[in-house]
């Protein structure tokens, strides 16, 4: 199976099965002399970790990360620090029960990749989906734990602003609140919806799909390129590449459609600190493939998870027509894990972004500019 490795300077390879022994991830690119221990990672893992509320799956996977390689401690300090050698990072799987499949081995879950990756590879990993499973987004998060100390003073939060039908308020957007709920959810009142909504759900045997909202923070301007290296065509496929993500937006998104040419435009004037300042963001951070320095922002969807207890109507390996029944431990809504992960992979396509724009370029170019001689 190849396509397992994604960045250019940055470069991040997974590897591992929902029901292996383990999962992990190589990084490599980091640039040395970064401070990096376990629990730098371990605090971001533990945000995506299974088991957490009755509104996740019951999987009890601790998830502790290993540092393999890649750091050392600082003779001077005592500090351990990144090498700028590969990093390997390893999670043990210890709670798989593979067992919750055997009845459904030779049949396809509807909207899942088994049909496809047989289709492709010649094999079924039925055990919970393999490498199409959620669970091989560990790994995604470890990484992304790293590529946050790539770019200096860099902040990627993310939110968890729908579920279902049900949107957030954006007047009672407080980021305090996201760490106070299980759904990661900025609107307190929002959340309390989600919980009966979801209650619901979960008892029905069925899921739901989400909607995350992710902004970084404190982006230099200057990340990007024009034509094939766009930056926010990068975080588009980054987000798309994560298990159950079918759209993305950056900043308006879809609503750009609605509006006119004097809305859409995000206005400058020049700011106190001598920089420009944007009186609005409709563009997400992102020009012409190029960050401004405004907030990055973006958002994913996140279909329904495929493992419900309805009977569905489906074809098995052999090509008989049949009926198939998911039992187990599954996400209701797999979309509320996805919050952590959407952090992760944006702060990786920035530390990448941030290392080809150095590689490039160098100190950024003075500004403003001098006035032009044609004038």
């Amino acid at each position: 199976m190849s396509f397992n490795t994604f960045g250019h300077l940055f470069r991040v390879t997974t590897f591992g099965e929902s029901h292996g022994p383990a999962l992990g991830c190589v990084i490599d690119g980091c640039p040395p002399r970064i401070p990096l221990t376990a629990a730098d990672i371990q605090r971001d893992l533990d945000r995506r970790r299974p088991g957490q509320s009755r509104y996740t799956t019951q999987r009890q996977e601790p998830d502790t990360v290993r540092i393999l390689s890649g750091v050392f401690a600082d003779a001077a300090g005592g500090q351990e620090m990144t090498t700028g050698t590969p990093i390997a990072l390893l999670i043990d799987n210890v709670d798989q029960r593979s067992k919750d499949y055997s009845a459904i081995r030779d049949k396809y879950r509807p909207g899942h990749a088994g049909y496809t990756y047989d289709v492709k590879y010649g094999l079924h990993d039925y055990r919970g989906g393999g490498r199409a499973s959620a669970r091989e987004t560990a790994a995604r998060v470890a990484a992304g734990a790293v590529a946050r100390k790539v770019v200096p003073g860099l902040v990627v939060r993310a939110a968890l602003v729908q579920i279902g039908p049900h949107r957030i308020d954006r007047a009672n957007w407080d980021w305090a609140e996201v760490g106070r709920n299980p759904f990661f959810c900025p609107d307190a009142r929002a959340a309390a919806q989600f919980a009966g909504y979801l209650d619901g759900v979960r008892k029905a045997g069925s899921s739901i799909g989400a909607v995350i909202e992710v902004v970084a923070e404190n982006v230099p301007a200057g990340l990007g390129a024009p034509v094939y290296g766009k930056l926010d065509a990068d975080i588009a496929a980054a987000f798309m590449g994560i298990n159950a993500v079918k759209g993305v937006e950056i900043g308006d998104g879809f609503a750009v459609a609605q509006l006119s040419g004097e809305d859409n435009a995000d206005e400058m004037r020049m700011g106190n600190d001598g920089r420009p300042r944007f009186l609005s963001n409709h563009a997400g951070g992102i020009l012409g493939g190029i960050s401004t320095g405004q907030p990055v922002v973006a958002r994913f969807a996140v279909k329904p998870t495929s493992s419900i207890l309805s009977a569905r109507r489906t074809v098995d390996r052999t090509g008989r027509e049949t009926e198939i029944v998911t039992t187990g431990r599954h996400d209701p809504c797999v979309g509320i894990r996805a919050v952590p992960v959407g952090e992760a992979m944006l702060a990786c396509v920035l530390a990448d972004h941030y290392l080809r724009h150095r590689g490039q370029v160098g100190e950024a170019p003075r500004w403003p500019r001098a006035a032009s001689q044609d004038q």
